[in-house]
């Protein structure tokens, strides 16, 4: 758990590491949340001021490591470099992930993991730009996260047997030609 954390914050990571606790054991669709505030002495009340249901709970989860870790794109860390620290959170918290990311519920990790990298990039890039994207460069960025998605989850349901540091370089050369120029514009690889 991170340092000088408000006691809201604190309140959430207790329950994420509830969770985490609860998917040794369980798969994500069978936990409730009655599990989760049991194996942290909270009340579902405490739970519900904090997050709508337990999907939400993993969704915060992740963001805390996905913002984390891509904050420095194009400031000090390329692509590549944000990835790769992102896939070593995954890799430190396997057990975690790889529960989340077997659940296919309609709010899932998945569909999560999509929405947040699309607009993250999507903002990154018109921002660098100071301009909208085109609707073929739109095209290839939406294509180009839901297979980086769609092999995050294959990677990590398989055993992570590529290094984070693979994992990164690969996701980076199969971006698209045209979504690379445009990444490589705006000194984001």
């Amino acid at each position: 758990m991170a340092v000088n954390l408000n006691k809201n914050e604190k309140t959430k990571y207790r329950l994420a590491d509830s969770i985490k606790e609860c998917m040794k054991t369980k798969p994500v669709d069978k936990i409730t949340v009655q599990n989760i505030v049991d194996g942290c002495g909270m009340t579902r009340q405490t739970f519900y001021r904090n997050f709508k249901d337990k999907y939400d709970l993993i969704n915060w989860y992740f963001d805390k490591l996905v913002l984390e870790s891509f904050a420095q794109i194009g400031v000090d860390k390329t692509v590549c470099q944000s990835l790769c620290e992102k896939f070593k959170f995954i890799k430190k918290e396997k057990v975690f992930f790889a529960e989340a990311f077997r659940s296919d519920d309609h709010n899932s990790l998945k569909e999560h993991d999509f929405e947040l990298i699309m607009g993250f990039y999507t903002d990154l890039i018109t921002h660098k730009k100071q301009g909208s994207l085109s609707d073929d460069i739109q095209f290839l960025l939406e294509m180009y996260c839901r297979g980086s998605v769609y092999m995050t989850v294959k990677w990590v349901l398989s055993g992570m047997k590529q290094s984070p540091e693979e994992m990164a370089q690969s996701l980076t050369e199969a971006m698209p030609p045209g979504l690379t120029a445009v990444f490589t514009d705006a000194g984001l690889v």
